[in-house]
């Protein structure tokens, strides 16, 4: 691996709300190449020392002593359903370590080929009914390469567990508050949203996912000319960031500047650096950002945002 793709990790140009990103490509033993957003990685280097942990996940390879952090490492290829690295290959590899849902965590792989910027607009989502398509968000074409977008919400998922219960307390005080409204959910990751869902579900909330910001602005268009009284029926939109097509900060852009959707209320819902987003959320006009995720903060947020609109439709019919 050339020393600049490590070296280079850190200093890369923020792209966020123009809708762009930089995908750091990398192999796992194969001729397939996939990705990951540069926005995620904190550092590329060689595998260290590895410690066994009990008890784990298989595709849990041990835990590592990184600049003074305790970071679990995870074999990508097992994740997703390929043969694990022989202790060999392990030997030779190198970890993309990321911070991502809230944790540090180090993913194992066997080559890291290159950085490249790209559009959105070019990452499409991946073919339907493929044996790969259940850990995969996006796939982008990159000098005639298939690159495949991992989804590493579902990697999580699988390997190390979410609780996606919001907690007795917390749930007794946002249960029920809004029964006859819905909540549009965009993400990319079929299990992002899932999460998302399940989180309204409890809280007795109606929601609607699409996959991506231009299905979630398409669909609020249509409302808009097709179906006022579905529209007028939003509570809010809860948006992922990293989508293909189009991005969170993109459709939040779009929906403020359409008169008919601009006074939607936009969470921001993402794994990436929070002080980054809520900067990023001020520009593109989205009212708040959490990071991914927490049932309890995302249920508390969620209650806020629909307390603030009653609030303020009662002031409006008094006034």
């Amino acid at each position: 691996m050339k020393k600049d793709v490590i070296s280079s990790v850190d200093s890369r140009t923020r792209l966020a709300g123009h809708n762009r990103l930089e995908l750091l490509v990398f192999g796992l033993g194969q001729e397939q190449r996939f990705g990951i957003n540069v926005f995620k990685v904190r550092e590329v280097i060689r595998c260290p020392k590895l410690t066994d942990v009990p008890k784990a996940a298989s595709a849990v390879r041990g835990i590592a002593d990184v600049r003074g952090n305790t970071i679990t490492i995870i074999d990508l290829s097992d994740a997703i359903g390929s043969p694990p690295m022989t202790p060999a290959q392990v030997a030779e590899s190198f970890v993309i370590i990321t911070e991502y849902n809230r944790a540090v965590q180090g993913f194992l792989v066997h080559s890291v080929d290159r950085i490249v910027n790209l559009s959105w607009k070019e990452i499409m989502p991946p073919p339907s009914g493929t044996n790969t398509s259940n850990f995969l968000t996006a796939v982008a074409r990159v000098d005639q390469v298939l690159v495949e977008i991992i989804d590493v919400e579902q990697i999580f998922s699988k390997v190390v567990g979410t609780n996606e219960t919001i907690s007795a307390d917390v749930l007794h005080d946002v249960k029920g508050l809004s029964a006859d409204g819905i909540v549009l959910v965009a993400d990319d990751s079929l299990v992002a949203r899932n999460q998302v869902r399940n989180t309204l579900k409890q809280m007795g909330l109606e929601s609607v996912a699409v996959a991506n910001g231009k299905e979630a602005f398409d669909l609020l268009r249509r409302w808009a000319d097709e179906s006022p009284d579905q529209l007028a029926r939003v509570r809010l939109v809860i948006s992922d960031i990293e989508m293909p097509i189009m991005d969170g900060y993109a459709l939040t852009t779009q929906i403020r500047r359409d008169p008919r959707l601009k006074s939607l209320y936009v969470i921001l819902h993402s794994s990436l650096s929070g002080v980054f987003n809520e900067s990023m959320v001020k520009n593109v006009g989205a009212n708040r950002f959490i990071p991914k995720f927490h049932p309890d903060d995302l249920a508390r947020v969620v209650a806020e945002a629909i307390r603030q609109q009653a609030e303020h439709a009662t002031a409006s019919a008094i006034g």
